[in-house]
């Protein structure tokens, strides 16, 4: 028998049981669509992260003092903005900045609300990218005047002032009243690795002396030129501080591998969880493929006795109904694949326009090779027996 009528006699087989050989395939269907779409997910939330890192910040690496609670620690031991223009000509950096943040209150309206008063320097809109949605952002005269003028969030801005524009308002913190001048937010949330927070206050760091009686740089944040340029500017940042202060004094320098390590750890989990969920789509599906295949088997035992009997060969069996069970997985996995398309398809148009949803060519092949695969191998117990029947005794079956 050629192959041709191998495929022609299975074909004819599965026809005969449309609506069996459709349920047995369902298996198959959900497991390759899995598949693909573990792929797709994986894909995706590793750009997904990549934007959300590059909106914090392109290239940023930052320190600030180890605090030791446990004994005191001398003024010596503070970042100062001293440090910060000697950080200015380190290899690679187009960009340095300092803050400091205070923990106080914010009284307008008559109404009292605790809040984080963050100093910030020249240079740290550019480096946090922030998105200034009122007003405008400090400029250098208020950093030189000592102007106090401030930013609020506009979490911050909606419970103090409602729906009003809050620009050109009154805010009293300490014993200083503040102008606001604008209203601003980070492009993208930080997972609380940020010095930045819904009750927020930007004001020059220059006025920071006026609460602290000295200009103590706590963060100091700097941008480096390229990608591959930021693990040398993060161990010469730190060598630089670690020679302008004692030798006591512990900086921690720190990159956004933080924040993508926690991100791709969430990846990994869910990518795992996907995958033991694909799997054990296609184990059921081969069980229930070699489960049909048997009761198929049993079903046609004096059909296979008649082929046999005119001269068909244990190896013409044994093909057709691998042919079965290949044409019964291979067509669930095609579904499944355009399943497993269609989806991220679909979820694009509810997705941010900014991203995207890449389906890879290898997942698709994957998909298709472990779904006939599958039903290969759990069709493959079927076929031997099928082709093992003995013409005679089958012929005498029922």
């Amino acid at each position: 028998m050629h192959i041709r009528e191998t495929v022609s006699v299975a074909i004819d087989a599965l026809r005969a049981n449309k609506l069996r050989a459709i349920l047995t395939s369902l298996g198959v269907i959900i497991g390759s669509a899995s598949i693909v779409l573990v792929v797709t997910v994986a894909l995706t939330s590793k750009k997904f992260v990549l934007s959300r890192i590059e909106s914090i910040g392109s290239n940023l690496v930052w320190v600030e003092l180890v605090q030791r609670p446990d004994k005191p620690q001398p003024l010596s031991y503070e970042m100062t903005l001293e440090d910060m223009e000697a950080a200015k000509i380190i290899p690679n950096v187009i960009q340095v900045a300092g803050t400091r943040e205070l923990p106080m209150a914010v009284i307008a309206g008559g109404t009292e609300r605790p809040v984080s008063v963050v100093g910030v320097t020249d240079g740290y809109q550019a480096i946090r990218r922030l998105l200034i949605l009122r007003g405008r952002y400090l400029d250098a005269a208020d950093m030189e005047m000592r102007s106090k003028v401030c930013l609020i969030t506009p979490q911050l801005s909606e419970r103090i002032f409602g729906q009003d524009n809050p620009v050109g308002k009154p805010v009293r913190m300490g014993e200083l009243t503040f102008a606001v001048i604008g209203v601003f937010r980070e492009r993208a949330e930080t997972l609380d690795l940020s010095d930045l927070h819904e009750n927020s206050v930007i004001v020059p760091f220059t006025v920071m002396r006026y609460f602290t009686g000295q200009e103590v740089v706590r963060l100091l944040d700097a941008q480096a030129d390229k990608a591959e340029n930021v693990p040398s500017v993060q161990r010469q940042l730190g060598q630089l501080l670690r020679s302008r202060h004692p030798a006591e004094a512990e900086y921690k320098v720190q990159t956004l591998n933080a924040i993508l390590a926690v991100a791709k750890q969430i990846s990994l989990a869910l990518t795992v969880v996907l995958i033991i969920i694909a799997a054990i789509a296609l184990l059921i599906s081969g069980i229930g493929i070699m489960n049909i295949m048997l009761v198929t088997v049993t079903e046609r035992t004096r059909e296979i006795g008649i082929r046999k009997a005119i001269g068909a060969a244990r190896r013409e069996i044994l093909y057709q109904f691998l042919v079965e069970s290949f044409l019964i997985s291979g067509g669930g996995a095609v579904v499944g694949i355009l399943i497993g398309i269609a989806i991220p398809v679909v979820a694009q148009s509810f997705l941010p326009g900014n991203l995207r949803v890449p389906i890879s060519s290898m997942s698709v092949v994957l998909a298709f090779v472990v779904s006939c695969s599958t039903g290969l191998f759990f069709g493959y117990l079927p076929a031997n027996q099928a082709a093992s029947l003995q013409p005679v005794e089958s012929l005498r079956y029922e």
